[in-house]
């Protein structure tokens, strides 16, 4: 079984940041833009599962995406199934009619500009993703993807880049629970 051993900061300067993450060694490629569509389910209330259910449109590429329920108290662990669909831009759209037709409803979309990256830190490669999210403000994402036998050894190893890097205030709420926030008078059906 897959799970994501996440957890996000907020910062005020991304450049600042990936220049410290560049002199520990960390490599970045190319900013890449996210749409992410996410769904609430006709009949279970995601706020209530902590579950998320999504579309990611990057470029061409979609990915189908589901997310367990939050496993701890101090990281975002979760398990996460991610598969990934037809390579073309109508890709999202098709999904969405899939799902609305069998009642699934559309809760709103997450967008964002991406910077990915990885760093090996304490004999793991930990990715790191620089984000600006519309409507939410800027982050650095650090994860890793484990199994189970491996999730206290990744949540030490994420914990331990982040006080390296002197990040503070840890955000275990998604960006759709953070976009949904700052929304006026949002009814969240999903907590993502």
């Amino acid at each position: 079984m897959h799970y994501e051993v996440e957890q996000k900061y907020p910062v005020d300067d991304l450049a600042a940041m990936e220049a410290t993450l560049a002199a520990l060694g960390a490599c970045f490629e190319t900013a890449i833009e996210q749409r992410d569509r996410y769904f609430a389910h006709p009949s279970r209330d995601f706020a209530q599962t902590d579950e998320a259910l999504r579309i990611r449109q990057v470029g061409r590429q979609c990915y189908v995406t589901y997310k367990g329920p939050k496993i701890d108290p101090a990281t975002k662990t979760r398990r996460e199934i991610e598969l990934p669909v037809s390579g073309t831009a109508e890709a999202a759209g098709q999904w969405t009619l899939l799902w609305e037709s069998l009642g699934f409803q559309l809760v709103t979309e997450v967008c964002k500009r991406r910077r990915p990256g990885r760093i090996r830190w304490e004999d793991a490669d930990i990715l790191i993703a620089l984000d600006q999210v519309d409507g939410v403000g800027t982050f650095v994402e650090l994860e890793l993807a484990v199994s189970a036998d491996g999730l206290e050894r990744a949540k030490l190893q994420i914990l331990s880049l982040a006080a390296a890097l002197g990040l503070a205030n840890a955000e275990r709420r998604s960006y759709l629970e953070l976009l949904l926030t700052a929304i006026p008078n949002a009814d969240s059906p999903l907590a993502g």
